[in-house]
């Protein structure tokens, strides 16, 4: 009997093949890309252009290169080549059959210019990250075992696949990561600079972003700590929720969310070097929050789906972590660490919005409970909660 496959996005990515000529994956380093896509498509050539001679040809011989694969194939680290895809754009307008070509590659800025100047209306874009807890809980082994364990291990495949213990593999990432995709994605003289700053977004995640303390604590200028938390975006190591304005005559904060995609490597950046670290840690019920986002976040992005994630919070009163506005209301969401649901727990809940709007409080407990106004989740429950 075959085992059911772990990420939630190959069927999505499977379809996606039968409507459009190019399928492009992209997301962060290591979120299992290339896994994927030999995995959904095991008849297709596949290719990376990671090789520099392999490079080297796509770019000087692009025609010569893809006459190679006239029924298509899996091209990995396509942004390696930008030029490639002016030339993919002309292959599949001359044989437009679905699902020819596979691109994979992990740097979104690169490969997102390169598409909108040549695949528009030619390609389905998926986004594919680290492993949900959903996707954890199909593994040999099921999840982790504690929400600590949760939080700290982070959803990363490799090191839950081969047994790497996750702060060594997650703190060689890194280094990995600044050494050479920041030098790639953006013209950054600094990287000791660059590093504290990622540190300090690392401290600062499940808060509001304040550009101008952010880096003036980092020493560099407003404009730079913009510039650079985009990179951070681009590399898919960080998303930012936007503020939802429910009464345009409230005064509300209108600045973003900052959460990490990945809760460990969040710890890794704060130097947390074991789950029991976590229980003391004045971070953890932010850490908590993020991974939560970021739970909510995987949910969409790994069917197909825009997320649409905000957060609410008014001058004076009501405060609401993650909101998922649909239509006329939508899913108001309280994350909430602590083991035990205490009264304040729901004091934001129940001053949010109308009948209308759906209220869910996702804790650090065991336990759920249906309450008159608002349905109570165990952390583990994200493995099964549906968001759409």
């Amino acid at each position: 009997m075959n085992q059911p496959q772990p990420r939630t996005l190959l069927p999505h990515l499977l379809a996606c093949a039968g409507q459009y000529p190019i399928v492009t994956v992209t997301g962060p380093r290591q979120s299992g890309k290339t896994t994927l896509c030999r995995m959904a498509f095991p008849d297709k050539p596949y290719v990376s252009l990671e090789p520099l001679d392999t490079r080297e040809f796509a770019r000087d011989d692009p025609r010569g290169f893809l006459a190679q694969y006239p029924d298509g194939a899996i091209l990995d680290e396509a942004q390696r080549v930008p030029a490639l895809f002016s030339y993919l754009q002309d292959a599949v307008d001359r044989d437009p059959r679905k699902g020819r070509f596979i691109v994979s590659g992990s740097e979104n800025l690169a490969l997102s210019q390169a598409i909108s100047q040549s695949l528009a209306g030619r390609t389905a874009m998926r986004v594919l990250l680290p492993f949900s807890l959903e996707e954890q809980m199909r593994l040999p082994g099921g999840g982790p075992a504690t929400l600590d364990d949760t939080l700290w291990a982070g959803g990363y495949p490799r090191p839950r696949v081969e047994g790497i213990p996750p702060d060594r593999w997650l703190g060689d990432y890194y280094t990995t990561y600044i050494q050479r995709d920041v030098r790639q994605l953006s013209q950054i003289g600094d990287l000791d600079s660059f590093s504290r700053f990622v540190r300090l977004c690392a401290g600062r995640t499940g808060q509001e972003v304040n550009l101008s303390q952010l880096g003036g604590d980092a020493g560099v200028s407003h404009n730079t700590a913009r510039a650079w938390l985009g990179v951070l975006q681009a590399s898919y190591l960080v998303f930012t929720t936007p503020a939802w304005f429910r009464n345009v005559t409230k005064q509300l904060i209108k600045a973003p969310k900052l959460h990490f995609c990945d809760s460990g490597l969040a710890c890794a950046l704060l130097g947390i070097r074991s789950a029991d670290q976590l229980q003391t840690h004045p971070l953890r019920g932010a850490l908590f929050e993020s991974w939560v986002a970021s739970e909510v976040h995987k949910w969409h992005l790994h069917r197909g789906l825009p997320s649409m994630l905000h957060h609410y919070r008014e001058t004076r009163g009501t405060e609401i972590d993650i909101l998922i506005p649909q239509g006329a209301a939508g899913i108001a969401v309280e994350c909430k660490s602590g083991q035990t649901v205490q009264p304040a727990f729901l004091r934001g809940l129940k001053t949010f919005g109308d009948e209308t709007w759906k209220r869910r409080l996702i804790y650090g407990g065991d336990s759920a409970q249906q309450r008159s106004d608002c349905e109570v989740l165990p952390w583990h429950a994200l493995a099964t909660c549906e968001w759409g």
